[in-house]
């Protein structure tokens, strides 16, 4: 990402017709009403669902992501309040039920991000709050997303709002799974 940080944008929208930042940002939004919400924008990238959010009246954002290169074109953007650089694939170092929201859109794939980050993201979720993430088609066959996204919910930690396939990469005719799951 180091070298791809300045033509990411470019080559993931334009080439591969990526919709991952929109389909997330779309889906949280129809759930989330309160624009003073503290959202995690965990993979933040370059800051493309920062974008909406910010758009659409949520101020409240925090990003985090690997890449400082990605993180120095999202801070171009002035729509977060703060961004870190973190390793999702370790604890997080936030407490516990600090966030209204974490919307995660192209992390959960192939080599980046596994399915375990979602259980530290269900702990620093509040009660009754969302997280909203996509999972890219070859990623969900080969990691225990299934299983953990199932042990979370027998567990009574959250519950499936919506979970459904959904476009991902249109040019390339890629999906996801597309999820919302509340905290509970």
């Amino acid at each position: 990402y180091k070298n791809w940080a300045k033509k990411y944008e470019d080559d993931v929208i334009n080439l591969a017709g990526y919709v991952g930042h929109l389909i997330t940002s779309e889906l949280l939004l129809s759930y989330l009403r309160n624009t003073q919400a503290k959202i995690l924008d965990a993979g933040c990238g370059t800051g493309l669902v920062g974008e909406m959010l910010n758009k659409n009246n949520f101020k409240n954002l925090i990003g985090v992501d690997f890449s400082q290169e990605m993180l120095n074109i999202a801070k171009q953007k002035n729509v977060y309040q703060s961004l870190e650089l973190v390793d999702l694939t370790k604890n997080l170092d936030y407490e516990d039920s600090l966030f209204d929201a974490i919307v995660c859109a192209g992390t959960f794939t192939c080599g980046h991000v596994g399915p375990e980050a979602l259980i530290e993201m269900v702990r620093i979720t509040k009660k009754g709050g969302y997280i909203c993430f996509t999972v890219r088609k070859q990623e969900w066959k080969a990691s225990p997303y299934k299983e953990i996204i199932d042990n979370l919910e027998n567990s009574n930690l959250w519950r499936q709002v919506v979970h459904k396939t959904a476009e991902y990469n249109v040019k390339e005719g890629i999906t996801c799974q597309l999820c919302l799951y509340q905290v509970i």
